[in-house]
């Protein structure tokens, strides 16, 4: 499950992307817009400006703007930032990879095995769509087999 943090850095992330020809949108509207404690999306928004992904103009007409093009911002980038390692095991992390200290062999240990499974499914959609993906509503390149779809 994606924390409130995560969710809201999505929200705020979409309505900034959105925004017709770059312009700014202010923490405020989008705090209202969403419903989300303004002092809370501060911290969020402050988040993804130290991650190289938003920045901030002062003035009237002042607010946040993309500082990359939403294509190149996938949803796997955002969610690492807000709650680290994506990966139900800490031996399956590439980036906060730790061996688990009861397991005897990685390559043998059948629950690693199974939760590779789903983990590599999952980090491939999220590493794949991007901001501007859910702005567009591109589809997916490849749709969740049906039986893929009635076991979840």
């Amino acid at each position: 499950m994606i924390s409130n943090k995560a969710k809201y850095a999505f929200r705020a992330l979409l309505a900034i992307a959105a925004e017709p020809d770059g312009e700014a949108i202010t923490s405020a509207e989008i705090s209202r817009r969403y419903n989300i404690s303004h002092k809370f999306l501060e911290q969020i928004l402050l988040d993804l400006k130290k991650a190289g992904i938003l920045d901030s103009r002062r003035g009237k007409s002042g607010g946040y703007v993309m500082l990359r093009p939403a294509d190149t911002i996938s949803f796997g980038e955002v969610l690492r930032i807000f709650q680290g390692a994506l990966a139900p095991l800490p031996c399956l992390s590439r980036q906060f990879y730790r061996r688990c200290e009861d397991c005897v062999s990685e390559a043998n240990c059948e629950i690693r095995r199974e939760f590779a499974r789903s983990y590599d499914a999952s980090r491939k959609v999220l590493d794949s769509r991007t901001i501007g993906d859910a702005l567009t509503n591109s589809p997916m390149e490849q749709p969740i087999p049906s039986e893929e779809r009635r076991a979840g």
